[in-house]
């Protein structure tokens, strides 16, 4: 009944890494030895090489295991992943080159065999890795290794996960069936209206895996549902109904001797802190320096359009509910610069484009308020650069939750988690659909890179941002 594909998939890599290692090894034998005629240190014949290679290979395995690359964890998220191939080959060099230098053994048979190692392990791995993502797809376009999921829940939160994951060629993960008050519309596969139904037909479906999607409803329900996964030894994943409280980082540890839930808002806490400013701070400072002629530019380009000041600022909310002013490329006409969407279009004569504009999710194709040049920059999101100086301040960061007004917040159950970390220029409900997503759905998102915050998630996220402006997907 288990799938074990992600077992047999984690194996895969071992091996490959293995292949692509001993690869790096004997290019690098092959460019300074075979390829290059200055004299070696030691020799070392080719068979030889290879033998002591295939030896200390493992070590690098060993390495990449502690560093967790053989967990979906890790190897699920391309940055991540890479971080820690390269990590992980610094220090397996750097254990080998102390097993050399305190060892008899003669391993390397010039310096420069090592040095031309660790590039070429890197650059292989990341192949290798890119080409074990490849077959995996493949294989899961062609129905192997799909895990079948029986989803329990209800209402908006199950329709959103079955949108969110039921792609079997792109997830790994095909929904069978769901277990429901009523049928969703979101899925046409086999329904049923309790668990003890869905319960009877587990073997029948082969399924592998249960979801259940808590709601105020079906609270009582969870502890059958992972009963049942249990006795039939599925893997069993739990949503919790109230993100805000659930979700937030719980470690368990000793408290005067006794081991005590310590729940904390974030994850963002002592030195990841410490470590995102100085990111901020550097990053800011130089991307402020190389953009300074293209800020001169469009600051020029807005004031000669009407020969108002280039520069919006608008209060916003940033950590512990403190109001800042943030900066912005003007890209509204002067006459409804700083004015909300209702009061402008009133002054406009045209109220019923502020109801069209909120039910839009906050945005209009084409915008009577914005100027041409507005547009433009909207579309490349450059309007957004002077946040950098924000960034420098200290007011917001590179990375978090959307800087929002204050009355955007203000009946949000959940404003003073979003607000425990510090707003960001962009974040993850930017780059997980911009505009195309609800109020509800973007902040679900802030909150959650608030309590699952990470240094590799952060740089996810510019990684994407920097995708989205260059495909033009920016605010428009």
């Amino acid at each position: 009944m288990k799938n074990n594909f992600s077992v047999i998939y984690a194996l895969g890599l071992i091996f490959a890494d293995f292949l692509a290692l001993l690869a790096a090894f004997g290019l690098a034998y092959i460019f300074r030895v075979s390829l290059d005629a200055r004299p070696l240190i030691n020799k070392i014949g080719a068979y030889q090489y290879l033998k002591i290679w295939f030896a200390l290979t493992p070590i690098w395995i060993l390495i990449f295991a502690a560093l967790g690359l053989y967990r979906k964890s890790v190897y699920e998220f391309r940055i991540k992943e890479f971080a820690g191939l390269m990590l992980g080959s610094i220090l397996g060099i750097m254990t080998v080159i102390s097993y050399d230098f305190a060892s008899k053994v003669t391993i390397f048979p010039a310096r420069l065999v090592p040095v031309y190692a660790l590039g070429l392990s890197i650059t292989l791995l990341f192949v290798e890795r890119t080409m074990m993502r490849g077959i995996r797809t493949t294989l899961w376009r062609w129905g192997y290794g799909i895990s079948r999921v029986l989803v329990i829940g209800d209402g908006k939160p199950l329709t959103n996960l079955i949108k969110s994951m039921n792609n079997p060629k792109k997830t790994g993960y095909k929904i069978i069936g769901t277990v429901s008050g009523k049928a969703n519309s979101a899925f046409n596969g086999k329904h049923f209206t309790s668990i003890t139904e869905a319960a009877s037909k587990i073997n029948t479906l082969k399924i592998t895996s249960i979801i259940f999607v808590a709601s105020e409803k079906n609270t009582q329900e969870a502890e059958y549902a992972l009963a049942l996964a249990q006795s039939n030894h599925l893997s069993f994943k739990f949503v919790p109904a109230h993100e805000g409280i659930l979700s937030n980082k719980v470690e368990v540890e000793l408290f005067q001797s006794l081991p005590v839930v310590s729940i904390h808002q974030t994850a963002l806490l002592g030195w990841g802190r410490i470590a995102k400013r100085l990111f901020d701070i550097v990053f800011a400072l130089i991307t402020l320096i190389i953009l300074s002629p293209i800020f001169l530019l469009i600051a020029l380009i807005i004031f000669l359009s009407d020969f108002n000041n280039p520069f919006f600022k608008q209060g916003r909310l940033s950590r512990f509910n403190a109001t800042i002013s943030i900066y912005k490329f003007r890209s509204m006409k002067k006459k409804y610069s700083g004015l909300s969407p209702e009061q402008a279009f009133e002054k406009m004569g045209k109220p019923g484009l502020a109801k069209k504009y909120r039910e839009n999710g906050d945005m209009l194709k084409n915008d009577p308020r914005v100027t041409s040049i507005g547009k433009i920059l909207r579309i490349t999101s450059l309007d957004e650069l002077p946040q950098l100086y924000n960034i420098l301040r200290g007011d917001i960061s590179l990375v978090g939750p959307r800087a929002l007004v204050p009355q955007e917040l203000e009946n949000y159950p959940y404003k003073n988690l979003i607000l425990s970390v510090k707003s960001g220029l962009t974040g993850l409900a930017q780059t997980s659909g911009r505009r195309d997503i609800s109020f509800e759905e973007r902040r679900a998102l802030d909150l959650y890179y608030v309590q699952n915050w990470s240094f590799w998630l952060d740089l996810k996220i510019i990684f994407r941002t920097f995708k989205d402006v260059l495909g033009g997907r920016g605010a428009r």
